[in-house]
């Protein structure tokens, strides 16, 4: 019995010490886990706040690009529509039945070609009866011209045979005319339009048979606000875009200006002539016109510098604010774009020094480092006007 008390007191401190064990190494992992958690909630913030810091303080690689003088051209732009400079809707006087059609779709006629003809019977009649009538009137006058030169008849009795002459040679004419009416002829040379009309098929007056161009050369007629009238005159040169050829440039003059402005809305209209040679201007084509309105010399940088918000528009001019090269966003008033330039009409000088491209990672007042120019673009400090004008606007950095 003696021998059997220390051994169960034995096992039971082991038993106590197994559980203490657990118990402790459970605290230890909780406590692990817990630090984790900690520390997984800590380093997105400590990370977060060290982006900001970094944004804080990188600063954004640019090029630069010195505002420069360079000459800008004033012109006038409209829009007109081209047309031949004959054009003429071929149509029949009266409605009758085509018995031929003698040209084809597109061709090309001369003035004068018969492109129609009608039925034509009646008048054909008429006609002849109308030359019998005059064969008959004129041996009457020949008959007794002869018998009153021989003193046989009466002046007066002449007279009448004359006027029923002259009668019947008119009612020659009139029925000639209305022959002739039968007959549609090209009034002027050009190129034809397409046509539905085949023999036998009938025509009512005004209906359109064909359509007829002469587009050796083409009008255009625009019109433009009355504020320009000093401008316009007849023998101007003009240019002209078609849409259809848009990198083409057409040059023509002006041909005609109307002699009243429109009152309700102060525009007054003139006509453009355009050689049409290839025959590539077609009538009914939309043309883009300008007039040049002279040169002059303004502000002007690539359109990669200029940013625009609305209605609104800026540069960012690189200036120095203590120790650090910043961008200062500077709002400017734009003129017109031209061969890739902008012209800035009033919020910058020439000589001063922008961010040359890349304004979409620019931000107002962040410090940048400008890079190697590229082409004509120079950094600050290799322009002796832009490090004048840079160091202006240090001077008036806070």
């Amino acid at each position: 019995m003696d021998g059997s008390l220390p051994t169960t007191a034995t096992e039971d401190a082991k038993v106590h010490g197994r559980r203490h064990f657990f118990l402790f190494g459970a605290l230890a992992v909780v406590a692990l886990m817990l630090i984790a958690g900690v520390m997984r909630l800590a380093i997105p913030s400590s990370t977060a706040g060290g982006a900001q810091r970094g944004a804080g303080g990188r600063q954004t690689q640019v090029t630069a690009v010195a505002a420069s003088m360079r000459p800008f051209t004033d012109r006038i732009e409209a829009l007109g529509v081209a047309k031949g400079i004959q054009s003429v809707n071929l149509s029949a006087n009266n409605t009758e039945r085509v018995t031929s059609v003698r040209f084809q779709d597109g061709a090309f006629v001369h003035r004068g070609d018969i492109l129609v003809q009608l039925k034509a019977t009646e008048e054909t009649a008429n006609v002849s009866q109308a030359r019998a009538a005059v064969d008959v009137a004129q041996a009457n006058y020949d008959r007794y011209n002869a018998l009153a030169q021989g003193g046989f008849l009466a002046p007066a009795a002449m007279d009448q045979y004359r006027s029923a002459l002259e009668q019947a040679r008119a009612n020659l004419a009139a029925a000639q005319s209305r022959q002739a009416d039968r007959v549609i002829r090209a009034p002027f040379a050009g190129r034809l339009g397409l046509t539905d009309i085949a023999p036998g098929a009938l025509i009512s007056p005004g209906a359109t048979i064909v359509t007829l161009d002469d587009v050796s050369t083409v009008r255009v007629d625009f019109t433009v606000p009355d504020r320009f009238l000093p401008v316009l005159r007849v023998g101007a040169p003009i240019q002209a875009r078609a849409d259809p050829y848009p990198d083409r440039v057409i040059t023509g003059r002006i041909a005609d200006i109307d002699t009243r402005i429109d009152p309700n809305t102060h525009a007054i209209r003139a006509r453009a002539e355009f050689a049409n040679a290839d025959g590539a201007l077609v009538p009914g084509m939309l043309m883009h016109v300008q007039i040049e309105n002279g040169q002059r010399q303004a502000v002007a940088l690539p359109e990669s510098a200029v940013q625009s918000q609305s209605d609104q528009s800026f540069v960012y001019v690189i200036a120095h604010q203590e120790d650090r090269t910043i961008a200062r966003q500077t709002p400017v008033t734009v003129g017109v774009n031209e061969n890739g330039f902008v012209e800035i009409r009033d919020g910058l000088r020439a000589g001063v020094q922008v961010v040359a491209d890349g304004l979409d990672r620019v931000e107002p007042d962040a410090p940048i480092r400008v890079g190697p120019a590229r082409g004509a673009r120079v950094g600050v400090g290799d322009n002796p006007t832009a490090r004048t004008a840079a160091d202006g606007l240090r001077s008036t950095t806070p």
